[in-house]
């Protein structure tokens, strides 16, 4: 793990007695000298055999050499403005599983299984046992997703960010056989589409949902209103807001091979991304009624006074993904995952590649 104050020895005051004036600029080296240990050690919480040297170099070594045509799969993503509901409850270890939770659905979708992930984490002011709770997180999931966390930086930032600001992103290495991957090129007219739930709002549509339930404003009223038990979601709207981005990959691995098509059901909603995935001349009929939204997103609406087609668009609506397989191939599906939801039929329209949700009007 990295650190853009690596200060390479040397005391922490100038001959002179003073302290420092780059820690009085708001980069304070030897913190980041005492936290560089700490990232280390969560790094290696999640190791694969494949990596080669120590946590800490300057680039990190990953040996290929086990997959005899490696298609190496790649994806880049941060966490949005959910970023601003765990700084108002000074929570910080759970983002960490979403930015890899989120990075693994993605590179999912092409038949992909991780490899290696590294994160960037910057910002100014936060202090040293909230930036390992951070990357806690990330390790975390790492570890249970079976991705090596090859490394990362952690950059302070003042003058950029205001203090106690942060964003984190990561980047997400994977690899399928060529000649595996999914495309979504074979998908037909006939094939079974299957929901697979969400857990809330994953890691889309903050901005919206902190405006209309009055997290913009003042920061004393959203840290009450975050930590307030609501009856209706069983719990307190900051636990719902911050519930982990749900990772599929354990759940489709058993029946990876025999998906045609997989949709992460991120921000545009069901509509627009599952619309990436469909070939031409094949068009999606989406029935809402089969599956269930969470509370979350009735409590959205209502306080919002948001339209249905704005709630698709923006919201995942409690579908964290979807998988096209064959007709024949449903009943393994249902078998691994019996959550699973049958949620509509796909039908040949010449010309047309458009994903209809029904009783939704195209916004």
């Amino acid at each position: 793990m990295g650190s853009n104050a690596d200060p390479g020895g040397g005391s922490s005051r100038d001959p002179g007695g003073r302290a420092p004036r780059y820690a009085a600029a708001g980069v304070d080296v030897d913190a980041n000298t005492r936290l560089i240990p700490r990232l280390r050690a969560l790094a290696a919480q999640a190791g694969r055999p494949e990596v080669l040297g120590s946590i800490g170099a300057f680039a990190g070594l990953f040996d290929l050499s086990g997959v005899s045509r490696p298609l190496l799969v790649a994806s880049t993503d941060g966490v949005g403005t959910k970023l601003l509901v765990a700084r108002a409850l000074a929570r910080y270890d759970t983002v960490g599983e979403d930015l890899v939770n989120h990075c693994v659905n993605d590179i999912l979708t092409a038949g992909a299984r991780p490899l290696f992930f590294l994160d960037y984490l910057a910002g100014a002011g936060l202090n040293e046992d909230s930036k390992v709770a951070v990357v806690e997180g990330v390790a975390r999931a790492c570890a249970a997703t079976g991705t090596a966390l090859l490394g990362g930086e952690t950059a302070d930032m003042p003058g950029l960010y205001r203090s106690g600001d942060f964003d984190i992103a990561g980047t997400i290495v994977g690899v399928v056989e060529k000649g595996r991957q999914i495309e979504g090129t074979t998908i037909t007219s006939g094939d079974a589409v299957f929901a697979l739930p969400s857990n809330g709002l994953h890691t889309n549509g903050y901005s919206l949902a902190r405006e209309v339930l009055g997290l913009t404003a003042d920061p004393e009223r959203a840290r009450a209103l975050l930590a307030a038990h609501d009856p209706g979601l069983g719990e307190s709207l900051g636990a719902a807001l911050l519930r982990p981005h749900r990772c599929y990959l354990s759940v489709v691995e058993p029946f990876l091979d025999r998906c045609k098509g997989i949709a992460h059901i991120t921000g545009g909603g069901v509509q627009e991304n599952l619309e990436r995935i469909l070939p031409e001349g094949v068009c999606a009929r989406l029935d809402p009624a089969r599956w269930s939204i969470p509370p979350l997103f009735g409590l959205i609406q209502r306080r919002g006074a948001i339209s249905d087609a704005e709630m698709y668009r923006v919201f995942n609506m409690g579908v964290g993904m979807i998988v096209v397989v064959a007709r024949e191939d449903a009943e393994v599906v249902r078998r691994h995952a019996p959550e699973a939801c049958d949620v509509g039929f796909l039908e040949p329209v010449p010309g047309s590649r458009t994903v209809e949700i029904v009783g939704i009007a195209t916004p």
